[in-house]
């Protein structure tokens, strides 16, 4: 805990007064700084470059830089506090920060604060990896492996929007949720190997990273792999 001064907001930029800010597995790797590796790529090698870790983030526009026009303020919105880089400090465990208005967005008014902060990296994660490199076609059969965390629950609903069939690959205690989610079918990894049954997919969604790609190839309709590793 300490005090920062107020950030003023750049061209493009917007300032946020932040209501909700959460925590995710890059944010602890940013703030640790390992792998190592994550220092070289922009986080800072000594120190962190901005020494306020948190990236995603929702709250109201305090006040708009010069040539930022998408928003105005009063605005509720979400979004993330990095510049350009995910594996860096973003500054949105503090009251106040200055963010470009590309990576906002308007938060939807049946939508709470704490719940739209949970969504940013978690929902770019999912949406690059089902949506950004392929033609999608509805009725793909996908299969998903750690449904219930961040990555995972939003990939499921993206999936099932797009008229998808999902297999949700889940602990046993969390089974109900990813059902209450829209998963057609689901797998409880404590007893069920996903890449040993009969079904095949046209997706493998591997959030978990633990399938090998020899497995996967076994399930695969489509000689197509592909695999998220947060």
């Amino acid at each position: 805990m300490g005090e920062t001064t107020k950030p003023v907001p750049a061209k493009g930029e917007v300032l946020v007064r932040v209501h909700a800010a959460s925590v995710h597995a890059d944010v602890w790797h940013v703030v640790k700084g390992w792998p190592y590796v994550l220092r070289l790529m922009g986080g800072g090698f000594a120190r962190p470059k901005n020494p306020i870790p948190g990236t995603d983030m929702a709250g109201i526009v305090e006040s708009v830089g010069e040539g930022a026009t998408r928003f105005q303020v009063g605005d509720a919105v979400f979004g993330e506090g990095a510049k350009g880089f995910q594996w860096a400090n973003g500054g949105a465990f503090a009251q106040y920060v200055a963010v470009s208005q590309e990576a906002l967005a308007l938060k939807p008014g049946n939508v709470s604060f704490e719940q739209a902060a949970s969504v940013p990296t978690s929902g770019l994660i999912a949406w690059h990896n089902l949506m950004g490199h392929r033609p999608w076609r509805t009725g793909q059969h996908v299969l998903i492996n750690g449904a219930g965390g961040g990555v995972g629950a939003v990939a499921l609903q993206l999936a099932k929007a797009h008229g998808a069939t999902v297999t949700a690959v889940e602990h046993t205690s969390k089974l109900a949720m990813v059902r209450a989610l829209g998963a057609d079918h689901v797998l409880d990894y404590t007893r069920d190997d996903p890449t040993q049954g009969s079904a095949r997919y046209d997706l493998i969604l591997d959030v978990a990273s633990n399938l090998t790609l020899g497995d996967c190839a076994r399930v695969l309709a489509r000689r197509r792999l592909h695999f998220d590793w947060p």
